[in-house]
């Protein structure tokens, strides 16, 4: 318990949070780690809406310098003619926001653990078991051979099955890079507290833009898992602003829009034959490389994505 307690520090009375465990009531935990699963900053984008409605305090705030990898993502500090004026420290914690009829719930944000991720889940049972949370939802995004114009898919995953609140579109086994987020599904599922997310899939040639559209998707789902009522108009407005923007350059650029037009015939292609979920390809025809749908979308990107003013360029901010 010891070295748990050097890894992260928990407010020890939130009056609030202890009323809801002494009835007995439900206390939903959004986790957010920024670094891995986040194509077109979907799940970044969506925390920032949910602390945009209610920013709340810092109930938990883990040991940063015990998991980030300050060498690999340097974070940012402002330099002012002949001085250092500021220090853009990364932050790991636990806030406790509510949701659109009052009800609390608390969101952790902040980098992926670089190392001990063993460790990290240890601290966030120790979060869980404190702060009485009855449900940890996460959520990611990942790129994916499909079309932008058609509704965004979702896998659900969980640590119990009965907390799936849709289907999996893959079918048998995949192997796939880990990550904190997930490995902490699985060691809650063992420590007996149900943790369950959602992976948005967006379309690969749009993920190194902000893409709001997705971000809505996942809080509709986190809604659902977490009996929470998220006002997401303001998301869905930026949505449809966004997917004006990509229409309008398609219009004017015949070449990629034909490039997007192969991949509706592929989606639509196996959406009718059902097959093995573990490719999104129709049989048959073959996918335009991601060099060439990243040539024809370079200056749509620069143009939709590209700062208004000098900031930190794409890789800075990853």
């Amino acid at each position: 318990m010891g070295k748990r307690e050097r890894l992260v520090h928990i407010v020890d009375e939130v009056q609030e949070l202890e009323a809801v465990r002494d009835a007995g009531g439900d206390l939903t935990m959004v986790l957010v780690l920024d670094g891995f699963l986040d194509a077109g900053s979907a799940a970044a984008r969506a925390a920032q809406h949910l602390t945009d409605l209610s920013d709340g305090p810092v109930v938990a705030t883990f040991d940063v310098d015990q998991f980030h990898d300050y060498r690999a993502r340097r974070p940012s500090m402002t330099f002012v003619r002949d001085h250092y004026a500021a220090y853009d420290a990364p932050r790991l914690l636990v806030r406790l926001l509510h949701d659109a009829g009052g009800t609390p719930y608390l969101m952790l944000q902040g980098p992926e653990p670089d190392n001990r991720w063993e460790a990290f889940c240890g601290a966030v049972r120790e979060v869980v078991e404190t702060l009485g949370v009855t449900r940890v939802i996460g959520i990611g995004s990942v790129p994916m051979a499909v079309p932008h114009t058609r509704p965004i898919a979702l896998t659900p995953h969980a640590n119990d099955p009965a907390l799936l609140t849709g289907t999996s579109p893959w079918r048998g086994e995949l192997r796939i890079p880990s990550s904190a987020q997930a490995l902490l599904e699985i060691r809650l599922g063992e420590w007996g507290h149900e943790a369950m997310g959602f992976v948005a899939h967006v379309p690969h040639y749009l993920a190194q833009m902000d893409y709001p559209l997705a971000a809505a998707v996942l809080l509709e789902q986190v809604e659902i898992a977490g009996r929470l009522t998220i006002d997401l108009s303001g998301l869905r407005a930026e949505a449809e602003d966004t997917e004006a923007e990509i229409a309008t350059y398609l219009t004017a650029n015949q070449e990629v829009a034909d490039v997007v037009a192969a991949l509706e015939r592929q989606y639509d292609a196996f959406e009718r034959a059902e097959e093995d979920g573990a490719s999104l390809l129709a049989p048959d025809q073959p996918l335009p490389t991601g060099e060439e749908i990243g040539r024809q979308f370079e200056q749509f990107l620069a143009g939709l994505d590209g700062p208004e003013e000098p900031g930190p360029s794409d890789q800075e901010r990853g």
